[in-house]
């Protein structure tokens, strides 16, 4: 086990065990996997655990936190990375992206090898003291949502303070920003990001599964055994604020909303996070289709339900959104639409569906209120974002 071999101790806990026994320990290895089964967007269940802020206590003592795959996604979503006041969230880990001359490649999970090169000097982090400046190792990766969306300014501002360590190059060392060397569509071939001190780290790629990433877990040992100063200074940015728009269908569009016929899992565990949050809502969920067309003639409509591609009739069904007086219904879409652009290339050219110009993707939610102030418990759903990462997707007024 990497731990092991670069002499550290690792202890398991889990998230239901005493936060007592977390303290004790001298850093923090927040694994991949899928918490809570990636539902609502990877991560973000899991970093509203009140666990989360005991980790937060225990970076600001200066301790090691790296997050991993998962752990990475939990890191960004918490706001531990890149570490603005108060852990403002302020970037996103979003779904994959592999174009290549236009073609979309694929969107989901994607697990292959990549380099990754050191950009810093090796006493900036925790994680890169067994790393000369350019130096690369190569390294196993494996996931559906590891692409950094960082906005432009707040970027300019992690280069310049050195809090993008790891960048995916090729393998002569060259930053080349084109898959497969980018192999997610991160931005900046962004591998990993830290906060200001350099003590805690999100990397999407998965050094702990091959000994050529044991430099980075011996960096860690090494600074553990270092002392620290307790002051951990937050990065300086004001991100930009982003307003709810309301939702308009496309005149030359249909929509689909499409409801599962067996039971929803992914709004109950969002139901389940926001009453561990006392908020007093119920949760619903569908997939939302927004499909722009010149044909859309009964016959046309049969052949995209048929090919399977927008929804499983097995398990799924067109409905309609049944709201009342006590709901809010909210359209959540990726700004850059890639499982759109697939779905709209695989059915012109895989099915021979013509007429396609265009295909959204988005997942409607509607929130009903079960007592209390209505518009108080609608803004606390919002301010938790969990629905929506406003660095990755867009939120609209549905209805």
């Amino acid at each position: 086990m990497a731990c092991r071999r670069s002499g550290l101790n690792p202890v398991e806990f889990l998230w239901n065990e005493t936060h007592e026994k977390l303290t004790k320990c001298a850093g923090y290895i927040i694994i991949g996997g899928f918490s809570y089964e990636d539902r609502s967007r990877a991560g973000v269940i899991a970093s509203l655990d009140p666990v989360i802020n005991v980790i937060k206590a225990e970076s600001e003592k200066g301790k090691p936190v790296l997050g991993i795959c998962n752990g990475a996604q939990i890191l960004i979503e918490s706001g531990l990375v890149p570490g603005l006041n108060n852990y403002t969230l302020c970037a996103a880990l979003t779904d994959n992206k592999r174009v290549i001359n236009g073609d979309v490649l694929g969107t989901g999970y994607y697990n292959s090898w990549a380099n990754i090169a050191c950009v810093v000097e090796s006493s900036q982090t925790a994680f890169t003291r067994h790393l000369d400046t350019g130096e690369f190792i190569r390294v196993p990766f494996a996931h559906a949502e590891g692409r950094f969306i960082i906005p432009e300014d707040l970027l300019t501002s992690l280069i310049n303070n050195n809090q993008t360590p790891f960048r995916y190059c090729d393998d002569s060392g060259n930053i080349i920003n084109e898959f497969p060397v980018n192999p997610n569509g991160s931005v900046y071939n962004v591998a990993a990001v830290c906060n200001p001190t350099g003590n805690v780290m999100a990397m999407m790629p998965h050094p702990e599964r091959t000994p050529n990433g044991d430099v980075i877990f011996k960096s860690m040992a090494e600074h553990i055994k270092e002392e620290h100063g307790n002051e951990i200074l937050p990065l300086d940015y004001e991100p930009q604020k982003y307003s709810i728009q309301q939702y308009s269908s496309d005149p030359d569009g249909i929509e689909w909303l499409v409801n599962m016929i067996i039971t929803d899992n992914e709004a109950v565990s969002v139901h389940n996070a926001l009453a561990h949050l006392d908020i007093p809502v119920t949760v619903q969920r569908m997939r939302h289709w927004e499909i722009i067309a010149d044909n859309k003639t009964s016959s046309w409509q049969n052949a995209l339900i048929e090919s399977g591609e927008l929804f499983n009739s097995n398990k799924e069904f067109i409905a309609n959104n049944k709201t009342n007086n006590n709901s809010a219904t909210f359209l959540v879409r990726h700004k850059e639409d890639m499982l759109g652009r697939q779905k709209q290339q695989s059915l012109t050219n895989r099915f021979a569906i013509d007429g396609i110009r265009e295909i959204r993707h988005g997942v409607l939610w509607n929130i009903t209120v079960n007592s209390g102030n209505f518009d108080t418990a609608i803004q606390q759903v919002l301010d938790n974002h969990i629905l929506y990462n406003p660095f990755s997707q867009n939120c609209y007024k549905y209805g």
